[in-house]
């Protein structure tokens, strides 16, 4: 289970007592690693009586060209700063440089987080 929670650990280094058990809010989850592909989607519970929506796969980007904004096929994952195994598995992520039939664009969106991809098109 991922716990996001205090650390156990002081800034020494040093242990910390542990005081209570952890709390419903403090849950965490793996990371959602949106892939290239047929659309997958999964809804999930999120706190305040809210729903998030994961795109598992998705293989469409709302590209904006600076005026106006298109909706694009996603061809494959050029760059990711966040891991550089994730070009190799085709693993979207906030930040990543994708080839779209537009051209190259950027990931600005959370896909993980929003179900959507939202890119800007590079120059």
């Amino acid at each position: 289970m991922q716990d996001q929670g205090r650390s156990t650990r002081k800034r020494t280094g040093g242990r910390l007592k542990h005081f209570r058990n952890r709390k419903k809010h403090q849950l965490g989850r793996l990371p959602t690693e949106t892939q290239v592909g047929e659309p997958r989607f999964r809804t999930v519970k999120a706190r305040g009586n809210a729903e998030k929506v994961r795109a598992l796969a998705t293989d469409v980007a709302n590209v904006s060209t600076g005026e106006e904004t298109v909706k694009t096929a996603i061809n494959d994952v050029v760059e990711n700063d966040a891991n550089p195994n994730y070009v190799r598995r085709n693993i979207i992520t906030k930040g990543a440089v994708i080839d779209t039939d537009e051209g190259l664009a950027r990931v600005t969106s959370r896909p993980g987080q929003t179900g959507q991809v939202n890119a800007v098109l590079l120059d």
